[in-house]
This record gives structure tokens, C-alpha cells and sequence, in this order.
């Protein structure tokens, strides 16, 4: 076990630590008095609280550095993320899912993500949500579509579809969506 993260055994290094740091109490067992031992206990708990202060700001840091890069990473991936509630609405979308469907990544949350496809794969589409909704046991699943931008352009695209549950939520489907219109062209 990571001796930083033991209670019991991390408690007991920051006792010694700041028992070097402090001095160890001069008076011995008999000491009468009670003061001079009580103000030696205060300091050591002062260094102590101080050393677990430092601790906790040094992981709150390290925390908010790895929260920037997953956003960074999450954000501006080549690939669109895109989370779609149970009722098909866009809940969650990356910036390249934003650019790849041409439109203001504000005016994609709660949209429709169906508007997006193609009339003719939209059925296929309907089909292959439904069934990944419904049952729990789901498999991701690989869909090939035609997709339409809100600018109205074509393209053609590759979704990687999972779906996910979490406690207390509906489930919901994360999509890792590829424009795929050169590879298409080229095979």
C-alpha cells in the first residue's frame, strides 16, 4: 500500500517529521510542567497541519493540471465526441464535433442528433439507437452513415457508438464520430 495515502502510518510520519522540525519536548515524563508540554504538543500539531496543508495544495494542483489536459485532449481530438441522451438529444460535444457538423457547439447542446443524418440512413439510424438503448448488454457498435451538416453539405460518416450507464442516470450513448468522405472516395 502507498505509505502517503496510510492514514495510520502517513500520521505517524508527519508526527516524527515535525517532532525533528519542532524539537523533541525536553521536560521527560515527569515534567511538572504541563504548560511548557501542552505548547511542545500545539507546535507539533501546527507543523503537522502545515505539512498536510502543503500535501493537499500540491494534489489539488497536480488535479487541476491533469483536468486541463484530459479538456485539452477531450476538446481538440481529431475525432468528434458527441453524448446522446435516451431521447436522441445532443447532451455533450467536443469542438471538432462542432466543426465537423458545422455549427456553434451552444446551439448543438439539446439538438436533435438525427437532423443530422442523411434521409436515407436515417431509419438505419433509428433502428441501430433504439436497439443499442434498449438493451443492456450492448456491444459498441460500428455505424456507417450519410451525414448532413447545418450548412447543408454531405458527408460521410464513421460512428463508434457505446453505451454508457452511470448510478441514478439514464443511459446515454457516446459516439466517436469520423469523417470518413476521403477514405470512401479512395477505397
Amino acid at each position: 500500500m502507498n505509505k502517503r495515502w496510510n492514514g495510520i502510518e502517513r500520521r505517524q510520519l508527519l508526527r516524527e517529521e515535525a517532532e525533528k522540525m519542532v524539537g523533541s519536548f525536553s521536560g521527560g515524563a515527569n515534567a511538572l510542567n504541563t504548560t511548557e508540554m501542552l505548547l511542545h504538543e500545539l507546535l507539533v500539531h501546527k507543523v503537522e497541519l502545515e505539512t498536510q496543508n502543503e500535501e493537499l495544495r500540491r494534489a489539488h494542483a497536480e488535479m487541476e493540471e491533469a483536468r486541463d489536459r484530459y479538456v485539452d485532449f477531450y476538446e481538440f481530438a481529431p475525432i468528434s465526441y458527441i453524448t446522446i441522451n435516451r431521447d436522441g438529444m445532443i447532451k455533450t460535444i467536443n469542438l471538432t464535433g462542432a466543426v465537423v457538423l458545422a455549427a456553434e457547439r451552444a446551439k448543438l447542446i439539446n439538438y436533435r442528433f438525427s437532423a443530422f443524418v442523411a434521409d436515407s440512413d436515417r431509419d438505419h439510424w433509428h433502428r441501430q439507437f433504439m436497439n443499442m438503448m434498449e438493451h443492456d448488454d450492448s456491444e459498441p457498435q460500428k455505424i456507417r452513415l450519410e451525414m448532413i451538416r447545418a450548412d447543408g453539405s454531405k458527408f460521410d460518416g464513421h460512428l463508434d457508438c457505446l453505451r454508457k450507464v452511470t448510478v441514478d442516470e439514464p443511459p446515454v450513448l457516446r459516439v466517436a464520430l469520423t469523417e470518413i468522405t476521403q477514405q470512401k472516395k479512395t477505397d
